[in-house]
């Protein structure tokens, strides 16, 4: 007499981890299937049902974590003045003239370079 195979059970939540599975990318379905011993078929007709995909939406709002550096920056005192004007006329004859707001330090920097 041949063995009778006993027809299994899934619950919800082993169909949605199966479902869930499918969308990896790279893994087929038949894949899956076999993995779990469950007919292809079968994890196609589950993953029609709105309850099994559902958790798909919910994975895309998963909140990722990315690397931060925090650099040590003194804050800005005030402001820029749009309206300043800065002229520097150097020693070999470079004339530098800023209109505007203008970081101090990049300043002090370009008349070194100029200067050299």
């Amino acid at each position: 007499m041949a063995k009778r195979r006993r027809r299994r059970t899934w619950s919800e939540d082993e169909k949605r981890m199966i479902c869930a599975q499918t969308r990896v990318p790279g893994v087929s379905v038949a894949q899956v299937a076999r993995r779990y011993d469950v007919n292809a078929n079968q994890v196609f007709n589950w993953l029609k049902e709105p309850r099994f995909v559902a958790e798909a939406d919910e994975e895309q709002d998963v909140p990722r974590f990315l690397p931060v550096e925090v650099l040590d920056v003194e804050p800005a005192s005030a402001p820029p003045d749009a309206g300043a004007q800065i002229e520097v006329e150097l020693a070999n004859g470079h004339r530098l003239k800023v209109q505007g707001g203008f970081d101090p330090d990049v300043l002090a920097a370009l008349i070194r370079k100029l200067s050299a």
